[in-house]
């Protein structure tokens, strides 16, 4: 569904897609970056004034950090253990970050060339609270493109 011109987007839901996977469950999404080295030349003009222009260079790479509720899923897991072990063949992916509206419809879909879990935080656990306890993952990416 296509938003009409002056109105925004509210996030109502997100979810992550690797490997044709959707966790759907995920609360909060955090660090979704595009950005670029700038290039600084130095030079003098033709009437001797010195001029500094900024050019664009290379794109960076990013993290993105995932929060969602601990659940009996394990898929986060499995994952972070690939990675831990060296088998970067398997831990490397490419997924999606999707933004859905209220009607559980795909929104934006923020897509990730070569993702790998750098971290996995498990929130605190402490006798008494009665706050949900959390996940949070945190994926860095060679690329990021919006779709």
């Amino acid at each position: 569904m296509a938003l009409p011109d002056l109105d925004t987007s509210v996030g109502h839901s997100f979810g992550l897609e690797i490997d044709g996977v959707v966790i759907k469950q995920i609360s909060e999404v955090s660090g979704l970056k595009l950005e670029q080295d700038v290039i600084e030349l130095k030079q003098n003009t033709a009437d001797g004034k010195f001029v500094i222009k900024k050019l664009p260079g290379r794109y960076k790479a990013g993290e993105v950090t995932l929060t969602r509720g601990l659940t009996g899923d394990n898929s986060f897991e499995k994952w972070v253990k690939d990675s831990r072990f060296g088998k970067m063949g398997a831990a490397r992916k490419g997924g999606a970050i999707i933004v859905y509206d209220y009607e559980g419809q795909a929104l934006k879909r923020y897509k990730l060339t070569n993702a790998w879990p750098k971290s996995l935080e498990i929130g605190s656990l402490k006798a008494g609270d009665t706050s949900v306890l959390t996940e949070k993952l945190v994926i860095t990416y060679e690329n990021l493109e919006v779709e």
